[in-house]
């Protein structure tokens, strides 16, 4: 028998190399003679870096960056096994876990330290680049990140803006001249899963600036300034950024990317699907074994086991989706793809609990499924 595995991470208990490495253990205690291909998934957010490091053989590093607000953080970027392609997280650099509640503040958040990030890539050789663009505390329209790649933001008296979103209002004009001339010779491509623009009620600064620390003057005052942004794009570099969706993205780091960068949006899943070659691997499968730490009504919007599931039904492969809950909504991944779901967990227990006994469960409830694929194939 031949089985494809490839889980998401389990958020705080398995990346999804472990989660992949859980399930064939389960599998092997019964079916010791079964070819297991694993591929490690994601869905563009959080553990994508891991993910692609894992599934192409690759190498992750460290660096300290600037921290949204200023501070000295250690951040991560990979280098797929290729050597050419990097893949990062901005949320690694810029996210919003870095900030303590009581001093998140979207004005001031900057995007620098993922620039940081994408020159360290570019310094290891990196010739496109694969960024996950979820979870930013930020709203400055990808602005620090421009700065830190050499860009200049200057007011109408040619000094430079201070980071944040809350100063780009006095954007006069934007000097490309010292950017990384290596970024010309780089194709960049963008996990997002948010179709908002950049600007207006279904904006960055609207939709996702409350969670970040604004206030509701402060989220008027972010939209305008990024208007302002747009407008200064616009008429100086000649890209109209402002209603592209997704623009607004990781408060318009989005948009940011596609003015400065010329990157291209695309769904998380689907790039990670393209990256490791995922269709390519389902070829002479028998079962695909997926997983992550919870389905429900929201997978359908483009989590990892719904890329997975509607590709595997394309190819009339059954899909058995290994979760540690099934949550309201879930029963809809069976008209795209979803063959069967479990839960793993074995015992009512506590969250702390279920996380700490992730891989005895996946690797259980793995081998119960083993146990029935063989009686199947009997």
């Amino acid at each position: 028998m031949r089985i494809l595995i490839a889980p998401d991470s389990f958020k705080e208990s398995m990346t999804a190399k472990e989660a992949a490495d859980a399930i064939e253990i389960g599998i092997r205690k019964v079916m010791p003679d079964a070819v297991c291909v694993k591929v490690p998934m994601a869905d563009g957010g959080e553990g994508t870096t891991q993910s692609l490091v894992d599934a192409t053989n690759g190498q992750l590093f460290q660096i300290e960056v600037l921290g949204p607000l200023g501070d000295p953080v250690t951040a991560s970027f990979g280098l797929f096994g290729d050597g050419k392609t990097a893949v990062l997280e901005m949320a690694s650099a810029s996210g919003m876990q870095l900030i303590p509640h009581d001093r998140r503040n979207p004005l001031f958040t900057t995007t620098y330290g993922t620039g940081q990030l994408i020159k360290a890539a570019l310094d290891k050789g990196a010739k496109h680049l694969v960024i996950g663009i979820g979870g930013s505390a930020t709203n400055d329209g990808g602005a620090g990140m421009f700065q830190a790649l050499g860009g200049r933001l200057l007011d109408k008296d040619g000094y430079e803006l201070p980071y944040g979103g809350g100063s780009l209002d006095r954007l006069h004009t934007i000097d490309a001249s010292n950017l990384d001339p290596r970024l010309k010779d780089v194709t960049v491509e963008v996990a997002c899963d948010v179709n908002n623009p950049l600007t207006g009620e279904n904006g960055a600064s609207h939709v996702f600036g409350p969670q970040k620390g604004a206030t509701p003057e402060m989220v008027e005052r972010l939209d305008s300034n990024l208007k302002h942004y747009a407008k200064i794009i616009k008429e100086q570099l000649g890209k109209d950024v402002d209603q592209i969706p997704g623009a607004g993205a990781a408060g318009g780091l989005g948009a940011g990317l596609i003015a400065f960068l010329s990157a291209k949006l695309i769904k998380g899943v689907e790039l990670v699907i393209q990256h490791t070659k995922l269709e390519q691997q389902m070829a002479g499968v028998d079962f695909i074994i997926t997983g992550e730490g919870r389905i429900d009504g929201q997978t359908v919007f483009g989590k990892t086991i719904f890329g997975i599931s509607t590709l595997a039904q394309k190819h009339n492969l059954p899909v058995i989706a290994l979760v540690g809950c099934i949550g309201k909504g879930a029963e809809a991944m069976y008209e795209h793809g979803v063959t069967a779901m479990f839960s793993i967990l074995s015992v009512s227990c506590t969250v702390e609990t279920a996380l700490q006994m992730g891989r005895e469960n996946l690797i259980k409830t793995s081998e119960n499924i083993a146990r029935v694929l063989k009686l199947g194939v009997r």
